[in-house]
């Protein structure tokens, strides 16, 4: 992020305000911070959630940005100077006008503009406002593995794996388990920032499901802005349960009663853009373009942060509870837990800027479906992905989809918990070389 954010400081030269969407308690704030204070000679932060009313009344009239650069430098003691300082408008959803005035301050072109909000709350307080045209928008994700890594004091791990991943070399058995040991400890965890910082100060899980239980409660509780019937924060809920159905689609009818797909089409593509919940949609004729196909009534849904999915399955328990905390730190995961890796997974791509797409094909009975659990646009062909527990012995719906679609392939995946291996043309990955994909 800290580098996208240097390349839009660079290339755009004040043309742009930057916008940092994301969901909440990412860590937008602190990096966004950090950046002005290394990269700029001064700066202004602006948080419109404590900001006193003197601030929130600037923005009614814009007519004169001298008076208004003025008050601002007066009420924060800092000097603002020409090309060479920032101003950041955090929780930016809290004073529209503020938005709308971008148009106009990145005319002035005296400074730079940041902007960062829980994007949720920024959609909602935006209907009444016209929206900036210049605005260069990030999307910025709970940390990935690498960065959970860096947290830990580990920078070499990932290069080393990437090297592995593009040569197709086996990692060997002692190897893997050490590694698989790590990345599980990074499922339980998770990626968000207070929650990583728990755990290094801790080293007690049960102190970190504390704090992921209470970023919960600010989801849902952004959640019940999207839809005030409650419906959007019940789906939420329901995602692990739905999960372990293992069906091929999210079934709102069996979390409440007499709902339809066709009734809450916009509360999830609203809880999608949320970046609360990772949305799989069901591409009916999967090819490189499959948003052209994509099925808005079949889908799936993951969490956006595993950790968060681990403590959300057992929300209404103690933490001892929880068995997968004790399964996964002891490599005990059953195959009927596995959908915590299919969220796992659908978290990795994300992060790496994919779209999530899956497909499935009846069988002959019409009764039961093979199942591609995602699929990446590859070139100008489609590279399907098969989910594995650690005990598989076969593929069938990776072979199924491959025949049926053969003139489409490019490459051909089977991600799972063991070491590395290419069987004919299907490149076997242990679920942590995901983020290379």
């Amino acid at each position: 992020m800290y580098d996208s954010m240097l390349d839009w400081k660079q290339q755009r030269n004040g043309q742009s305000a930057l916008l940092i969407q994301g969901a909440r308690r990412i860590g937008k704030s602190t990096l966004v911070e950090e950046f002005a204070q290394n990269e700029y000679k001064s700066y202004i932060l602006i948080d419109f959630a404590f900001a006193p009313k003197e601030v929130h009344d600037l923005f009614k009239d814009i007519s004169n940005l001298n008076y208004i650069f003025l008050q601002l430098q007066l009420i924060y003691g800092v000097q603002l100077y020409t090309r060479e300082s920032v101003i950041i408008f955090d929780e930016v959803q809290k004073q529209p006008l503020a938005r709308q005035a971008i148009k106009m301050l990145v005319k002035d072109n005296r400074y730079d503009y940041i902007e960062t909000g829980s994007l949720i709350s920024v959609y909602s307080s935006s209907d009444k406002i016209l929206i900036p045209s210049e605005e260069t928008k990030l999307e910025m994700y709970p940390l990935d593995y690498e960065e959970f890594r860096w947290a830990l004091g580990d920078t070499s791990t990932i290069p080393l794996l990437r090297q592995a991943f593009e040569q197709e070399i086996s990692l060997g058995n002692d190897v893997h388990r050490r590694l698989m040991r790590d990345f599980r400890l990074y499922m339980l965890v998770g990626g968000m920032p207070q929650a990583v910082v728990k755990y290094i100060e801790t080293n007690n899980l049960a102190a970190v499901d504390l704090v992921k239980r209470d970023i919960l409660s600010l989801y849902l509780e952004d959640l019940n802005k999207i839809d005030s019937s409650g419906r959007a924060s019940i789906m939420y809920q329901f995602i692990p349960a739905q999960l372990s159905k293992n069906t091929t689609r999210y079934q709102v009818g069996a979390i409440m009663q007499g709902e339809r797909q066709d009734r809450i089409e916009g509360i999830v593509k609203k809880m999608a853009d949320s970046m609360t919940t990772n949305v799989a949609y069901h591409s009916n004729d999967p090819n490189a373009g499959m948003a052209l196909t994509a099925d808005f009534e079949r889908y799936k849904m993951y969490v956006n942060d595993t950790g968060l999915f681990i403590t959300l399955s057992f929300m209404d328990k103690d933490f001892t509870e929880n068995v997968i905390y004790t399964k996964l730190l002891n490599d005990k995961l059953s195959t009927n837990l596995g959908y915590v890796y299919e969220n796992m997974i659908a978290q990795m791509l994300r992060a790496t800027g994919k779209e999530l797409y899956y497909h499935t094909i009846p069988y002959h009975d019409g009764k039961k479906f093979y199942e591609i659990d995602f699929l990446l646009a590859d070139q100008f062909k489609v590279s399907p992905i098969e989910v594995k527990s650690s005990g598989y012995k076969t593929h069938a719906s990776l072979d199924e989809f491959c025949r049926k679609y053969s003139d489409r392939i490019q490459n051909k995946y089977i991600i799972y918990t063991k070491d590395l291996h290419k069987e004919q043309d299907i490149l076997h990955l242990p679920i942590y070389m995901t983020m290379f994909l």
